[in-house]
Formats: structure tokens, C-alpha cells, sequence
């Protein structure tokens, strides 16, 4: 079995617009990378969707889970937490978009700076590259590692895996093991995202993956 968490709530969750997306953005880009990255935790409602994991996956999976969470805070510590006591892989094929120069600008100062990209963020936005180093594009960089991390996967039906990891890197999975177009999965999350801490489980059958349940928390 394969599940697939997306990180408890963070900091920049709760305070997107009021906190980190400001106009003028007060930080360079790797600067702002460095900071959701390595800095950005979780809030007090992410330390409850934690405690709520922690019984919901010793429920779901079996005793001894392989775990593994991207390299950004928030997704380390959630799996920390979750599972405390497991020996926790650390992997870049979890990691969330890399938005480049692009990280934490708003639309508006994003689009005055590099408006030769505005048409691709507006109208197709899983082909938008951001710019700047290690700006990586939805349909391409994303969905390269996700793919590279299934076909990491053990191969034995019965190995547990549970993944920590982000709602852009989900999408990419998700087309991955769902056998889905990346867009369509775009769409979908348009009207809803993977909700902070919701647990996506996959059942491993004739060497595919097959969707059988989604899990959330309350809050």
C-alpha cells in the first residue's frame, strides 16, 4: 500500500496573503526559496492534524512503514510527528515546486518583472516554467520526479510506504499512479485542493497503483 500525505498546515498556509505575498516582495528569489523551504513550520492547527495522523496512519498502515517526506520543513516535521520513532527518508523527488525567482511574488510584481511569461502562468499553468535558477514547470520537472519516485517504489504488494509531501508534487503523482493527464488533475484542484494532512490511499494490484480512499481531517 501506498499513502500519500500532504503536509500538515503551515505558516504560509494560514498567512498566504497577509504574511508572505507582499508587493513589493521583501526578499531576493533564492532568498524566498531558502525561507519556505528550511524556515516555514507548521501551525498550531498543523501540530493537531499531526496528533490526528498519528492515529489515523497507525490505523491505516502496518507496523513498520517505509517513510519518506520531501525536504522542506513543513513535510518533515508532519512526518516526525506523525510517526515518530521511524526511520525517515529524505528525498528531492518529494520536494514541492521549485518557483524559482518567482517564489513568494505575488501575480501582480510577477508579472511586471517577467511578463514574457504571464500568457503560460495565466492560461497554461502546468507548462509554466518559473524563472530564475531551479524554476521547474508542473508537466515537466514536477511530474520527472514524480515518476522517478513510483518507479522507486518496492514492488511487493505488501511493503507499507507512506509519503510526506506537497499539493503540486500530489498532482504529479497522482497523474502518475492514476494513469491520469496532469491537466485534468489541474482543473480539478482549481475547485478544490488536497486539503493539509489528508491521506490519499493507493492499493498496489498486478504492478499498478489503484486509488481505493482519501482521509482528512476535521480541521
Amino acid at each position: 500500500m501506498l499513502f500519500l500525505v500532504r503536509h500538515a498546515e503551515s505558516v504560509e498556509n494560514a498567512t498566504k496573503y497577509t504574511g508572505f505575498y507582499v508587493n513589493p516582495r521583501p526578499w531576493t528569489g533564492s532568498a524566498a526559496h531558502a525561507l519556505s523551504r528550511d524556515v516555514v513550520g507548521l501551525t498550531p492547527c498543523g501540530f493537531l492534524q499531526c496528533l490526528w495522523l498519528r492515529q489515523m496512519l497507525r490505523d491505516l498502515t502496518g507496523p513498520h512503514p517505509a517513510v519518506c517526506a520531501s525536504q522542506y520543513r513543513r513535510a518533515v516535521d508532519t512526518a516526525a510527528l506523525a510517526l515518530p520513532g521511524l526511520p525517515l527518508e529524505v528525498t528531492a523527488l518529494l520536494n514541492e515546486q521549485h518557483y524559482g525567482a518567482a517564489t513568494y511574488m505575488t501575480k501582480q510584481e510577477l508579472f511586471a518583472t517577467y511578463p514574457e511569461g504571464a500568457e503560460d502562468r495565466q492560461t497554461r499553468k502546468h507548462l509554466w516554467t518559473p524563472p530564475g535558477s531551479g524554476g521547474e514547470s508542473l508537466a515537466c520537472g514536477v511530474m520527472r520526479r514524480a515518476t522517478a519516485f513510483v518507479d522507486s517504489l518496492d514492488t511487493a504488494p505488501e511493503a507499507d510506504v507512506v509519503a510526506f509531501t506537497h499539493h503540486t508534487t500530489i498532482l504529479a503523482l497522482r497523474a502518475v499512479l492514476e494513469r491520469r493527464p496532469v491537466t485534468e488533475l489541474v482543473d480539478e484542484a482549481r475547485v478544490r485542493k488536497t486539503p493539509n494532512a489528508a491521506v490519499l490511499v493507493y492499493e498496489q494490484a498486478d504492478g499498478l497503483f489503484h486509488a481505493r480512499d482519501t482521509v482528512q481531517p476535521d480541521r
